[in-house]
């Protein structure tokens, strides 16, 4: 199957075809020795458009826990028993320092992340004039993640300099109820419409292995396909303990491997990042997601670890690509 899935990969380049949905659920269902030719083939789609670069992406949590939803992968949610911080919104100037530590080490996206459902006033306040003095003193692009948003509230933090909004959908419009019922799919899909609207950059993706099926996986990826989502992360279940999905482990690191390199035959010329739960699931095989996906985030996530940003960088680098040097990334020429 190698040189069929190369095939496909030419045809998108070369014709600006589109993988159909059988032909995803055909490529999910390959057995694991096709793997590495379907990541091969992946990976002439992603170097078509990035080449060899990575962009670095670093995030912190402004506001943890408190939050009033129940979703069950969330280490945040009323209904979560995780042990974990609790802190109301960090001030301004801690947000700041955040983001020149992020901009020191050369990532190229700063994103500012705040549970509950969605932003209060006052929270907005403070992300707003953070932002401004942000943008004003480093290079880096904004990313807000605060919840649910009205139009008004992206329209106003569009105005005070955010670039990119992230809310990611998680799962399939059929899988959703089982991951959270305090807020629908559609709540999700028109905050992303609300910031599409307001002219800030679209950020969403999903999280792997929460119990869906592989019909519910290419369900996820045609919605960010069919939403034009410029940015998607892909997050793999992290089972964090006292939550809901505790002892959930139903990934293997080919599969998640599998699912990245889907994701770039289906969403070819966007940033396709691994994100959460990369570590535990893909382990020592991180470095074989960069031939699909051509962003990271560099250290540590809301409540869980990542490893240390040096090692980010290292494998980064042991793999044969390099960190991507734009307006957004003064520190990029230290990796290169």
């Amino acid at each position: 199957m190698e040189m069929s899935w190369r095939s496909r990969a030419e045809c998108i380049i070369t014709d600006h075809d589109r993988l159909t949905r059988e032909e995803a659920l055909a490529f999910l269902q390959e057995d694991e020795t096709e793997i590495l030719g379907q990541l091969n083939a992946a990976y002439q789609i992603r170097y078509y458009y990035y080449k060899n670069e990575v962009k670095l992406n670093s995030l912190i949590n402004i506001k943890s826990g408190l939050c009033p939803e129940n979703c069950g992968y969330c280490s945040q949610s009323k209904d979560s028993a995780a042990v974990i911080p609790k802190y109301k919104i960090l001030s301004k100037e801690e947000i700041v320092e955040g983001a020149r530590k992020a901009d020191a080490r050369g990532a190229g996206t700063y994103c500012i992340v705040a549970s509950g459902r969605g932003p209060a006033k006052k929270e907005l306040a403070v992300v707003m004039e953070a932002v401004k003095e942000i943008k004003a003193t480093t290079g880096l692009k904004l990313c807000a993640c605060l919840g649910l948003l009205e139009t008004e509230q992206a329209e106003a933090l569009h105005a005070s300099g955010v670039d990119r909004y992230n809310h990611n959908i998680n799962t399939s419009s059929r899988f959703h109820e089982s991951v959270v019922t305090t807020h629908t799919f559609k709540d999700r899909t028109d905050t992303i419409h609300a910031v599409k609207q307001a002219g800030i950059s679209p950020c969403s993706g999903i999280i792997a292995g929460m119990g869906e099926t592989e019909e519910d996986i290419v369900d996820m990826l045609f919605s960010l396909r069919d939403m034009d989502a410029d940015s998607v992360p892909i997050n793999f279940l992290h089972a964090i303990d006292g939550t809901a999905f505790e002892g959930r482990d139903l990934l293997t690191p080919l599969r998640c491997l599998q699912i990245a390199a889907l994701a770039r035959f289906i969403l070819p010329t966007k940033e396709i990042r691994i994100a959460g739960g990369r570590e535990e699931k893909l382990r020592s095989l991180q470095p074989m997601a960069l031939y699909a996906a051509n962003s990271v985030f560099l250290g540590d996530y809301l409540t869980t670890k990542g490893q240390e940003w040096e090692k980010d960088i290292a494998f980064i680098k042991d793999a044969g690509f390099r960190v991507e040097a734009s307006a957004y990334n003064r520190s990029a020429e230290m990796y290169s």
